[in-house]
């Protein structure tokens, strides 16, 4: 990992998971302590903010549409992300969002597992995330 991210993925995510729960507009209703240490922001600067605000400028927006179609449309969505930290460092985890349903089948909110993703699917993201940028360019 060079020197722009965050801390070595072992240390900070010690083997945890982060799960965060947002309503239908993506607004964060819910943030676990380890989401809290990861992105450097306390839980009240996370509550009622939207989930972009963690995303990480290099990301490509195509990505962020594929998994809105993907998780309104009530399926699981799963990729590799970069996020940005409070304090402008970044980290990279495998992401996996369910939408929560109630009752009726419908789609009420969305809930999100991430752990640190490893160093060869962190390489190959990036990879396809740099020729995603330069096409659009």
């Amino acid at each position: 990992m060079n020197k722009e991210s965050a801390k070595d993925e072992e240390y900070i995510f010690k083997g945890s998971t982060i799960i965060s729960q947002t309503d239908l507009s993506g607004k964060i209703v819910f943030a676990n302590r380890k989401f809290c240490e990861v992105s450097g922001y306390s839980v009240d600067e996370l509550i009622n903010q939207p989930h972009n605000i963690i995303r990480h400028p290099d990301m490509p927006h195509v990505i962020f549409e594929k998994m809105w179609d993907t998780i309104s449309a009530g399926h699981t969505w799963t990729g590799l992300v970069k996020n940005k930290r409070k304090d402008g460092l970044y980290y990279w985890v495998d992401t996996e969002i369910l939408p929560i349903k109630n009752e009726n089948d419908e789609v009420t909110g969305y809930i999100a597992s991430r752990k640190a993703a490893s160093r060869s699917n962190i390489e190959d993201a990036q990879a396809m995330y740099d020729k995603m940028t330069q096409e659009k360019e």
